[in-house]
């Protein structure tokens, strides 16, 4: 054999190995998700999109809503976890703001770009709590 197919033969199992290694790996464990008012075929990316909305329209972080628990010394948030009753009322907001929206202003959560006239924002105003009266105004 010459130089180069002995190269080329070393290089081919070399990169054999490599690959059956690599196959041979477990699959990353996809996140729990627990989507109950949200389309379940929802992207990572739209999801977290709405959540950043959430924390910006209540001035909160994950935690005001997801539980969290101590999980081989690390602290690790459980989002599919209902545990906390937050999450439910922020359930129970959704569906209602969205009713609000079609109802009242014909809204169509379908148009491509279209803003909600009525959002977290509108009463919330960047605190956790409604405001007494924001609704009024």
């Amino acid at each position: 054999m010459t130089m180069n197919k002995k190269f080329a033969v070393v290089l081919l199992l070399s990169a054999t190995v490599v690959l059956g290694i690599a196959a041979s790996q477990p699959p990353q464990e996809q996140p729990k998700r627990n989507l109950k008012v949200l389309p379940k075929d929802i992207s990572h990316e739209d999801l977290d999109k709405i959540m950043h909305g959430f924390n910006d329209a209540l001035g909160v972080k994950c935690n005001f809503c997801h539980a969290g628990a101590q999980v081989d010394g690390r602290f690790k948030m459980d989002f599919a976890s209902d545990e906390k009753p937050e999450k439910q009322m922020a359930r129970n907001m959704w569906k209602m703001t969205g009713k609000i929206n079609k109802k009242f202003f014909k809204f169509n959560s379908g148009t491509a770009g279209a803003v909600p006239p009525v959002t977290c924002m509108t009463c919330h105003n960047g605190k956790p709590h409604p405001s007494n009266g924001a609704a009024a105004h």
